[in-house]
C-alpha cells in the first residue's frame, strides 16, 4: 500500500485489482465504537486529546475486542462513532494496521485500503456562553458541539471499496441559522430565545459533521451519508439538544431530498440528487419506541418515502436480555434503538441484516457483557444488493 493525504483527509489507495472485492451483496455497518477520550481516561484525571493514541499503543484489550467484532461481522463498509480525530498514521491507519490486520482471537484479519478521515465540531472552541451557565469554557457545553478539545467524539469510515475524494461534500460548517424554520430553544420562564442574535449567527447545525462519501462499488456509485447528532438530554426544560437532535436528523432527510437551501463546505448548494443510490449510517440518538422515543423526529427518515426503512436490524441478545416486545430492536445497553443503517428505497435491495448483540451463552457474549468490554452501543449491519 502507499499513503497520501487530500485535503488533510486520510486516502489509502490499493495496489491490487478491484476485483478481490466482487460480490452480488455488500455488507456496510455502522459502529459507535467508544473510542474516544473520556473512555480511556481515568475519572477525576483532566481528558486530553492524546488519550486515545495512547490506548492504541498500549494495545487496549477494550480496543481489541471492537477490533475482532468487525472481524467477525466483516463489513464493506463500516462507520465509526466516536473515534476521536487525530493524526492519521496515530489514529485510523494505526487502528486499520495494528488491529484490524491482525487476527484476534483466531479471527481472520480484515484489512481497509481506503479511509477517511476529517475535522468535527466537537469541541471547537466559540467565545460565547452557549450553555448559559454564566462561564465562557470555551470547550465542552461552549464549543461548536460538546468536546473536551477540538476532534473529541469524532468520527472515521474505512471501506473496502474506493472513495471518490474529489467528490466527498461535507456540511460541518453549515449555519443553524439557515435552515429554514429551524427549532429554536427557548428560555423556559422567560420564553425569550435561548441563543442571543450573535450566538445564533455564528451556530453551527452539526454537533460533529455530515459527510457524503461517494464510494464506487463495481462501478456503481453508493452516496454513505455519515453523521452522528447530539443526544437529546444533557439540557434542561428548554430541550436545546433535543431540539438540535432533531434538526440534525432533519438535515439528512433534506439532504436525501435535496433541499434547496443546503450548501457544502466547498459553496455546493442543494443536496443528493434524484435517484442516487445512499445509504445513511450512524449514531443518531433518536429512538422511535420506548421511554426514550422522539417519534417526530425519527419519522422524517423512517417514514421517508425516499427512504427503505422497512427492515429493522435485530439481535437475539437484547431480546433476551430485555422483557419489552421491541427489545430486539436495540443498539445500545442503555435500552434504544439509535445507530441506523438506513438505504435508499431506489437501486438498492436488503438482503439480510442484524446487530451484533450475542446472548449470555454465547463465547461471544464476552465482546459486550459490560461497558469495559467494548461499548455502550453495538455494531448494526445491513447486506444490500446493487439493483
Amino acid at each position: 500500500m502507499k499513503l497520501k493525504t487530500i485535503s488533510g483527509v486520510l486516502a489509502i489507495t490499493a495496489l491490487f485489482s478491484l476485483n478481490t472485492f466482487a460480490s452480488d451483496s455488500l455488507r456496510v455497518a455502522t459502529f459507535n465504537v467508544s473510542m474516544d477520550a473520556t473512555n480511556h481516561t481515568p475519572k477525576g484525571v483532566q481528558v486530553k486529546s492524546d488519550a486515545l493514541v495512547n490506548s492504541l499503543k498500549a494495545n487496549h484489550q477494550q480496543i481489541k475486542n471492537i477490533a475482532e467484532i468487525i472481524q467477525r461481522v466483516r463489513p464493506d463498509i463500516i462507520l465509526l462513532n466516536e473515534f476521536d480525530y487525530i493524526p492519521k498514521e496515530q489514529g485510523i491507519e494505526y487502528f486499520n494496521q495494528h488491529y484490524l490486520n491482525v487476527g484476534q482471537q483466531e479471527q481472520a484479519a480484515i484489512n481497509y485500503p481506503y479511509s477517511y478521515i476529517a475535522p468535527v465540531n466537537t469541541g471547537l472552541a466559540t467565545e460565547f456562553d452557549l450553555d448559559n451557565d454564566g462561564k465562557k469554557n470555551g470547550v465542552m457545553g461552549d464549543a461548536q458541539g460538546f468536546g473536551f478539545f477540538e476532534g473529541h467524539y469524532g468520527m472515521a469510515i474505512l471501506s473496502k471499496y474506493p472513495i471518490d475524494f474529489d467528490k466527498v461534500r461535507t456540511l460541518q460548517t453549515f449555519k443553524y441559522k439557515d435552515m429554514p424554520n429551524a427549532q429554536m430553544p427557548v428560555m423556559p420562564k422567560t420564553g425569550e430565545n435561548w441563543y442571543n442574535a450573535q450566538e445564533w449567527q455564528a451556530l453551527r447545525l452539526s454537533s460533529k459533521s455530515f459527510w457524503d462519501l461517494p464510494i464506487s462499488v463495481n462501478d456503481k456509485t453508493i452516496h454513505v451519508i455519515a453523521s452522528h447528532p447530539t443526544p437529546p438530554v444533557f439540557d434542561g426544560k428548554e430541550d436545546r439538544n433535543g431540539k438540535r437532535n432533531h434538526d440534525e436528523v432533519r438535515l439528512i432527510a433534506d439532504y436525501v431530498s435535496n433541499a434547496k437551501y443546503i450548501y457544502d463546505d466547498k459553496g455546493e448548494k442543494g443536496g443528493l440528487k434524484a435517484r442516487s443510490r445512499f445509504v445513511i449510517l450512524g449514531d443518531l440518538n433518536a429512538a422511535p419506541e420506548g421511554d426514550k422515543a422522539r417519534t417526530n423526529t425519527t419519522d422524517q427518515l423512517l417514514k421517508n418515502p425516499l427512504i427503505n426503512a422497512h427492515f429493522v436490524p435485530k439481535s437475539e441478545g437484547a431480546k433476551e436480555q430485555y422483557d419489552v416486545p421491541y427489545a430486539q430492536n436495540y443498539s445500545a445497553n442503555w435500552q434504544a434503538r439509535v445507530d441506523y443503517v438506513l438505504p435508499s428505497n431506489y437501486g438498492l435491495k436488503i438482503k439480510d441484516g442484524g446487530v451484533f448483540w450475542p446472548t449470555k451463552t454465547s463465547n461471544e457474549y464476552r465482546l459486550i457483557k459490560d461497558r469495559n468490554a467494548s461499548s455502550d452501543h453495538r455494531l448494526v449491519w445491513l447486506d444490500l444488493v446493487i439493483e
